[in-house]
């Protein structure tokens, strides 16, 4: 069974008419019922009751997207919200780093402190927290500079305004957010699989194979870098799908007429 991603829109968010001033098309859209006028909807191309949401000129009637812009706008908003998360996550971690910064003493000694209350437990369970690889790798984070750890928490706070900017463009299906999303991400993937030489984990897989596929998908989907015809061509591509370009097409080249349909109409 075919997914029908405009009627499922529709669905939740209502549906979207408009009445061009241009009269043939005006038509095609608009039908009488026993209840009253319908339009109909420039998604799902349904017969909604009731008058239009809007009206003028066809050239300035709302994009709407429908079809396979539809599904392409819902993977953006995807990639747009998982952007969304990680930003914040990392904005968290910047404000960490940086208030770690400035009370690193403190924070060394409540660590030893603490760490010698754990000591008891796990000499029981024959484990020397001393000499374990985790606490030797915080003991290190202690003996950074402070404008090191400064310049760390600068450069976090950069990448997630990065993160934040490009899922922001994203919901909003903006074209400039696309190749931002692509070259960002490009860009972080030798990094990504560097980590993976170093230690190999599911989250490490799981994340690089989703950056990998939102490359590639955006490439190619939204034909970036003159790929698949490049901007001309997607803008072409999108315009077909709508339904007023669709319906004033088939206003202006009618079906041809047979010359069995000519012949039975001379009759009568």
């Amino acid at each position: 069974m075919k997914f029908d991603w405009d009627r499922r829109h529709c669905a939740r968010r209502g549906h979207i008419t408009y009445a061009p001033d241009e009269t043939q098309l005006r038509e095609r859209l608009r039908a009488d019922t026993a209840v009253g006028e319908a339009w109909r909807c420039l998604r799902c191309g349904d017969f909604a009751l009731g008058g239009p949401h809007g009206s003028g000129p066809a050239d300035r009637a709302p994009e709407v997207p429908r079809g396979r812009a539809l599904r392409d706008l819902f993977i953006l908003r995807f990639l747009a919200l998982e952007r969304g998360v990680r930003g914040a996550f990392i904005v968290l971690v910047a404000w960490a780093v940086w208030r770690f910064s400035n009370s690193q003493n403190a924070v060394r000694k409540l660590f030893e402190d603490n760490l010698s209350a754990f000591k008891p437990v796990a000499q029981h369970f024959h484990y020397d927290l001393d000499h374990s690889p985790v606490v030797d790798t915080i003991r290190k984070t202690f003996d950074y500079k402070h404008s090191t750890l400064l310049v760390a928490a600068i450069a976090l706070l950069a990448y997630a305004l990065i993160e934040i900017v490009e899922a922001f463009g994203l919901w909003r299906g903006k074209r400039w957010a696309e190749y931002l999303t692509v070259v960002a991400t490009a860009a972080f993937l030798p990094l990504e699989i560097y980590e993976l030489t170093d230690k190999v984990s599911w989250f490490k897989i799981a994340t690089l194979a989703l950056n990998v596929l939102a490359v590639l998908y955006i490439l190619l989907a939204k034909r970036l870098f003159g790929l698949r015809g490049g901007a001309a061509a997607f803008e072409a591509e999108r315009r077909s799908a709508s339904l007023l370009e669709v319906e004033e097409a088939a206003g202006e080249k009618p079906a041809p007429v047979t010359a069995g349909a000519a012949a039975d109409s001379s009759r009568v």
